[in-house]
């Protein structure tokens, strides 16, 4: 079996008897956990053929927040800080995420991806919060909860279009 449809193996055993859990696609899961939706996504290693992988877990934080230098040194100050993961800002939406990868394949320990995908809800769930109310910008929670009350009354407009 490669890294890849190993790392697979690995992260649908030990996360598909949650409820929270969602397989997406081939490569591509998610799971809920409190005000966050944590994405895992396991990824060949180029260069190296199937012999590796990595499983790159990521939380988007907050949607929508103004670009502020002084967000940005404290989001370094806080990679500083923490044990493991980043936080980072992509253009397209305006986003907040946090993100830690770890190695896959055969050798992938299924508690490590559950302590990865744990963590990385934590700190997007501490952080959301503090986020929005200094720099603006929504929760990923809150734009989903919205989404889906739009789609219940006839609101066919897609609030995640240009995010």
């Amino acid at each position: 079996m490669d890294a890849v449809a190993a790392s697979c193996a690995h992260v649908e055993k030990a996360l598909g008897k949650s409820p929270a859990f969602r397989k997406i696609e081939d490569r591509l899961y998610i799971v809920k956990q409190g005000s966050s939706y944590v994405m895992i996504t396991v990824i060949p290693t180029p260069g190296h053929g199937s012999e590796r992988a990595v499983v790159r877990v990521v939380a988007q934080v907050v949607a929508q927040v103004r670009p502020e230098p002084s967000l940005f040194r404290q989001l370094l100050i806080l990679n500083g800080q923490l044990r493991f993961g980043a936080f980072a800002y992509s253009p397209d939406g305006e986003l907040i995420l946090f993100t830690h990868s770890i190695l896959g394949g055969q050798a992938m320990d299924p508690r490590e991806l559950l302590a990865t995908v744990h963590d990385v809800a934590l700190v997007a769930d501490e952080y959301d919060d503090r986020i929005v109310a200094r720099y603006g910008g929504q929760r990923m929670q809150d734009m989903i909860e919205e989404s889906a009350i739009a789609r219940l009354f006839g609101d066919t407009t897609d609030p995640f279009e240009g995010a």
